[in-house]
């Protein structure tokens, strides 16, 4: 049985960020927690927030009144009024910080709800269909868990922060202007030797002034949206080295590779520094402005009302509820103003959630060229197999060959001719390339590649791994943990840790013909499981592998030649066109399946 492969260099995509996020778009990240199966919780919780939130604006309307009756008993020296008044003021407050309190609390109630709501769904998205490990064949999302524990924290509580905010401002505002229009009064002014009268004054210095601020604020502050999605990539980059440090910290340590870490390390904080230095930079302007607004709004209602209270028009209790009043119309009018930072970082999450997700969504629905059904033949047959690269760059010459039931397969080749991206095409994860494998309807497979996955906790889940915890009987545990030569691991069973960095290579290696002895699959993939096994060691775990697994099929790849004799048949991966001698050599051998390939990396 013959056929044929070939192998070109991997080229990295480049990642895609999505800077710029439509309204609309917004809205559909929103939407669907409100319609959820958990919508009538999170819909009451809303509601009650937000009677909470309008129940605070109402008493904001109270303690203006209150300003002016209080005002007014000063002025008056009326004793009997100003003790009403403080005991009015006392009731109103214990209230006011009664709602504040809680308003608080059920937002926050209600914020973590969201987020657990999100975060569900979009692990369950970044889960599915090995969406996880496309993404980072194909880079088109950089650091997906910050994107999934920091942005959707951002994406929820910056939702509820503003939009309450907002619904508050307009909701004093409609409160407020009604007052200001009234108490405030006409002014009336001459230019031009004729006569003006301005009704309501007030509301429209306010609204002037917030107006001129808000376009201020947006044109110093504008750069911020980008300068914040900058940061939170830049500082996730940061992290990720750190961590990566932190995994292979004995590969370091051995390389004494202290040097060349600490430059990578600067570099990565280095873009951090300079782009931190530009958000202060635009923040100190932005603070600037926005600061010196606020301030002369404290003092901008006095000097506009001060003519009439001075003709005697009004009151000094007049005068301060003009004043309070001034103050809810004029920081209503200007929310933009001050959630205009943010509202700059709520935004820059966004944007990184919508291109995680549309990153997500791609590598999810990514048709596939590579197709895998399952049929009733019992053996695994491949199809006209072609291997491609993530870019589309052509790794294989069509390949059709078949794994019948208790056949052993050696497969071997140069590195980097396909061998791994083989036994990835057939377990599914490897949509790039054409043609079809099929895979026994009620077959059990089981990939061993070279360097495991132990989870961190107990040494029984690592084993147990990707069953439960409680999968296997302790009495196999025991005697398949002796049998791969690890004794020093039996009393260590309910010992939680981080498996992959207490245990060498070889003793992970070790256990994982453990989990694969007790799992026992129907046909079981070795990717260089031995690697890091001496020859002796190698043997005899082939030797368990075929005694305790007799009627599986095993597929392995190895670069040792002694492992030859524990299979059958060889698959051979030979490039076509600089090693036509060995093909037309190893063609002739009845044990061998030729696969040409060119070169390039597995």
């Amino acid at each position: 049985m013959t056929a044929a492969l070939p192998i070109p260099s991997a080229s990295s995509t480049s990642i895609t960020n999505t800077t710029r996020t439509n309204w609309h778009a917004v809205w559909q990240f929103i939407r669907p927690y409100w319609s959820s199966d958990e919508k009538w919780k999170a819909r009451g919780l809303l509601f009650t927030v937000i009677a909470l939130a309008l129940g605070m604006v109402y008493l904001d309307v109270q303690f203006n009144a209150w300003n002016r009756d209080f005002y007014n008993a000063l002025e008056n020296k009326d004793f009997a009024a100003f003790r009403s008044q403080l005991w009015r003021f006392s009731y109103l407050a214990f209230i006011y910080i009664a709602v504040a309190i809680y308003r608080i609390y059920l937002m926050q109630a209600l914020e973590i709800r969201w987020r657990a709501w999100m975060t569900r769904q979009y692990m369950d998205e970044w889960l599915e269909n090995q969406a996880y490990y496309r993404l980072e064949q194909t880079r088109l999302a950089d650091n997906p868990d910050q994107r999934i524990a920091e942005d959707l924290q951002f994406l929820t509580n910056g939702s509820l922060t503003l939009s309450l905010g907002l619904l508050s401002s307009v909701v004093s505002l409609a409160s407020f202007v009604g007052i200001l229009w009234s108490v405030s009064g006409p002014l009336s002014f001459m230019l031009s030797g004729q006569q003006w009268t301005i009704p309501g004054y007030m509301v429209w210095f306010a609204i002037a002034y917030a107006g001129v601020g808000s376009l201020i604020v947006f044109w110093i502050g504008r750069p911020l949206v980008d300068q914040n999605f900058n940061q939170q990539r830049y500082e996730a980059d940061f992290r990720f080295g750190l961590i990566r440090i932190r995994e292979h910290a004995e590969a370091v340590a051995l390389y004494r590779g202290e040097i060349q870490e600490k430059q990578q390390l600067g570099t990565r904080f280095q873009r951090i520094w300079e782009n931190w230095w530009t958000i202060m930079r635009t923040t100190k302007r932005l603070n600037a402005t926005s600061t010196f607004y606020a301030q002369f709004a404290v003092i901008f209602p006095f000097l506009v009302g001060a003519p009439r209270y001075f003709s005697g028009a009004i009151t000094l209790g007049g005068l301060m509820q003009i004043s309070s009043a001034f103050g809810h119309v004029q920081e209503s009018l200007s929310w933009f103003i001050n959630a205009f930072s943010s509202l700059a970082s709520w935004k820059a999450s966004v944007n990184r959630l919508a291109g995680f997700h549309a990153a997500v969504v791609a590598a999810r629905t990514h048709v596939s060229g590579i197709t895998v059904e399952r049929n009733n033949v019992g053996a695994i047959l491949l199809d006209r197999v072609t291997l491609h690269l993530p870019d589309g760059t052509v790794l294989t010459e069509p390949l059709s060959a078949e794994i019948r039931p208790s056949q052993r397969i050696l497969v071997t080749g140069r590195s980097g001719c396909g061998k791994s991206t083989l036994f990835r095409a057939i377990a599914g994860i490897w949509p790039y390339g054409r043609g079809s494998i099929e895979v026994p309807n009620d077959a059990r497979l089981l990939f061993l590649p070279q360097k495991g996955y132990l989870p961190i906790g107990t040494l029984r889940a690592a084993i147990a791994y990707p069953a439960a915890e409680n999968a296997y009987k302790e009495r196999a545990i025991l005697h398949y943990l002796e049998a791969c030569k690890l004794p020093h691991l039996l009393e260590r069973l309910d010992e939680p840790d981080n498996w992959s960095q207490r245990l060498s290579p070889g003793e992970q290696q070790r256990l994982a013909f453990v989990r694969a002895l007790l799992a026992k699959p129907q046909i079981l993939f070795l990717d260089e499981a031995t690697s890091a096994l001496d020859p002796q060691t190698e043997e005899q775990l082939y030797d368990l592998l075929l005694k305790d697994l007799p009627n599986a099929s095993v597929v392995s790849i190895a670069h040792r030649e002694a492992v030859a004799k524990y299979h059958q048949i060889r698959w051979q991966f030979v490039h076509a066109a600089e090693d036509a001698a060995a093909l037309a050599r190893a063609t002739q051998q009845q044990r061998y399946t030729i696969l040409p390939s060119k070169t390039g990396n597995s």
